[in-house]
């Protein structure tokens, strides 16, 4: 069972950047792919990015130019390096990770992103 431990949120002003961390307790090299979730009150989980294997990046819209999702095998750590930060994008940001296609396997407990205009 490998865990995903999540840190890097915080409070920033609009405009602001921030780094995410997503550690893992174990080897992310046999992870099919792994990403970040964010949740807003009120409001549906969505996907910001996702990164796999092989290296296809996916990004929402939303985030396009502003985020990058990165991963260092050695370190067992997944990163989100998000830069002009909106009020939108306020939420709690969770970690993923997925062993095959289309399931999610192993999810982090979130970290609190708050962007003040």
């Amino acid at each position: 069972q490998v865990q995903l431990v999540e840190s890097g949120g915080d409070l920033v002003p609009s405009g602001g950047s921030l780094r995410l961390s997503c550690v893992a307790s174990g080897s992310i090299d046999s992870f099919n792919s792994m990403g970040w979730y964010r949740q807003a009150p009120g409001m549906q989980r969505e996907l910001v990015t996702s990164i796999t294997s092989r290296d296809i990046l996916y990004y929402a819209d939303s985030v396009k130019g502003r985020f990058t999702i990165s991963r260092d095998n050695a370190k067992n750590t997944l990163y989100l390096q998000m830069n002009s930060l909106k009020p939108e994008d306020a939420a709690i940001y969770y970690c993923f990770a997925e062993l095959g296609w289309g399931h999610i396997d192993y999810w982090g407990r979130g970290t609190q992103v708050t962007v003040f205009s």
